[in-house]
């Protein structure tokens, strides 16, 4: 059993070696040892410091990202629109034009056909008082060749005259 007891100074001299070991150890490493750690947990809650700031600096270029799509979009939207617009106000002003032309060519269709009508009439009034003319003349010149027939004409115009 005295193998597993400890001899007193055996005990005392471990002991003191222990506890000068803590200091010699307390004194030269565990303060490196401590400093190295604080150093690096202060190194990893700036890196995760970091992290965050780049994580919020990201999502606020993403929020402005959508924010200048949005208003890109809107722009382009805005200026389909406008293009809508102003081809749909050309084609109506063409439509509108056309159709003023197209009354101007009918009502200038009208006129011409018009005055080719009363022309036409003119002619045609022109040429049966010719040949009512004409045919009066020999129509006159055949009774008037007669005597008799001169004076019963000459005596109808009178009593004509008198009556009137």
């Amino acid at each position: 059993m005295d193998l597993l007891l400890p001899d007193t100074g055996l005990f005392i001299l471990q002991t003191l070696a222990f506890v000068l070991l803590l200091v010699f150890l307390g004194k030269f490493a565990w303060k490196p040892i401590l400093n190295g750690l604080k150093e690096r947990e202060q190194t990893i809650e700036n890196a995760l410091l970091s992290a965050e700031q780049a994580k919020n600096e990201m999502q606020a270029l993403q929020a402005d990202n959508e924010k200048l799509l949005a208003e890109a979009r809107a722009e382009r939207d805005s200026i389909l629109k406008e293009a809508m617009d102003v081809a749909n106000s050309i084609k109506e002003e063409a439509k509108e034009e056309t159709g003023k032309i197209a009354a101007k060519i009918l009502e200038d269709a009208k006129v011409d056909s018009e005055n080719l009508k009363k022309a036409a009439l003119a002619e045609v009034r022109t040429q049966v008082a010719a040949l009512a003319l004409e045919i009066t003349e020999k129509v006159i010149r055949k009774q008037l060749g007669e005597k008799n027939a001169q004076e019963a004409l000459v005596d109808e115009y009178v009593k004509d005259l008198n009556l009137n």
